[in-house]
């Protein structure tokens, strides 16, 4: 089947939503595969607008099945409010599937997240402040959790509220106040039931469709090339791989089955967050 990847080819908001969705149409499945809610794409359809953060830009077509790969990094809060957004608006979210690999974003994160840029004052980076960095910070050092822990109360609550206790002592060393651990684990619990029947294993099912016939994959990239972070204007980056290889890696779909790769420009150029354009000094 073909399988097809979408990427900005400068530093996001190049219009990559509104490419996806005018190729929409012809796939079986969408695949968001790095990023997290520091992404957003918007589609008009008509008089209406939708803005996605975390939801694959498919889940507007009822024949998709939006799928949220391992590579990205998930805020249970932010997804559900997206849910409950497209259900209110009619949008069938019940094809929409989670990697049982998508590591969370939690709160400590984006504490920790705020807490440093503050501290870095007019040496900001320039983050959304969502917490994503610190989400893969989390997952490089082997001590993230991920989707699939919420499908095991008692220990993702163990693991939680000791990765909570661990970061309040540098959240209070930034001067931020500390979080209450049961709180958030309370928190997150609730949010895992309401999850839970979207976590699965996506490597499994991608495996699946690439096998079936008269199906056809897009992969849906998030922010842009200039922010990889191997690749990019480094260190005024993203924390996630935002070129096309990233698409192998955040989903696992070997590149030996990647058809076509499309890049999405625009005549201008901008950039969200700090960094130098490529006509400026960077020192």
């Amino acid at each position: 089947m073909p399988a097809s990847v979408i990427v900005g080819l400068q530093w996001g908001d190049e219009g990559k939503g509104k490419t996806t969705d005018f190729l929409a149409e012809q796939v079986s499945t969408v695949v968001r595969y790095q990023g997290g809610d520091n992404a957003g794409h918007t589609i008009v359809i008509g008089d209406d607008t939708f803005k996605l953060h975390l939801v694959p830009s498919g889940v507007l077509y009822g024949h998709i099945t939006p799928i949220i790969g391992p590579g990205v990094v998930v805020n249970p809060a932010t997804l559900i409010r997206e849910f409950d957004g497209l259900i209110s608006r009619g949008i069938d979210i019940s094809k929409v599937r989670v990697s049982h690999a998508a590591h969370l974003i939690l709160p400590h994160h984006v504490a920790l997240d705020k807490a440093r840029e503050s501290a870095l004052a007019g040496d900001k980076v320039g983050t959304t402040q969502r917490g994503i960095g610190p989400a893969y910070a989390d997952k490089a050092f082997r001590t993230g959790l991920r989707t699939g822990d919420l499908l095991k109360p008692d220990l993702f609550a163990e693991k939680l509220t000791k990765r909570i206790k661990e970061n309040n002592a540098v959240i209070k060393e930034l001067g931020e106040k500390p979080l209450s651990p049961k709180e958030v684990v309370d928190e997150c619990l609730a949010a895992g039931q309401i999850l839970a029947p979207f976590i699965t294993n996506t490597v499994v099912f991608l495996h699946g469709a690439l096998a079936a016939k008269n199906s056809n994959m897009l992969f849906e990239g998030a922010q842009g090339t200039f922010l990889d972070i191997d690749h990019g204007t480094y260190p005024y980056v993203t924390s996630s791989n935002t070129t096309s290889g990233g698409a192998c890696t955040g989903s696992g779909v070997p590149p030996n089955r990647i058809d076509h790769v499309m890049g999405v420009l625009k005549a201008y150029t901008t950039r969200v967050g700090e960094g130098p354009f490529p006509t400026e000094d960077a020192d």
